[in-house]
């Protein structure tokens, strides 16, 4: 079971994500806009930097939903390989049967 407080910090990052994508998406391209004049374009870029930290997508870090391990994880599934090797073996995952032989 991973820590409270970094399943917290995960969700308060993909809140952050959610709440500026739209600004960092219009000040992103009107610094990647050729046509703009320089100075607009480094105005737009110095406000995308003064943004939260936690805003930016590439922070978020896929969690278990069941445990929050970050690692081992299956996007498909959206959770770990120890969670997902526990409920087949139950039986509890519909199609999916633990191997033994």
């Amino acid at each position: 079971m991973a820590k409270v407080s970094m399943v917290e910090r995960e969700r308060k990052r993909q809140r952050l994500v959610a709440k500026y994508a739209a600004k960092r998406a219009a000040l992103k391209d009107i610094a990647a806009d050729e046509s703009q004049p320089m100075e607009e374009r480094f105005k737009a870029r110095l406000k995308l930097a003064k943004l939260p930290r936690n805003s930016s997508a590439t922070r978020l870090n896929n969690r278990c939903q069941l445990t929050g391990r970050p690692k081992a994880y299956y996007r498909k599934l959206k959770m770990s390989r120890i969670m997902l090797r526990e409920l087949a073996s139950k039986g509890q995952i519909p199609g999916m049967v633990k191997s033994s032989w």
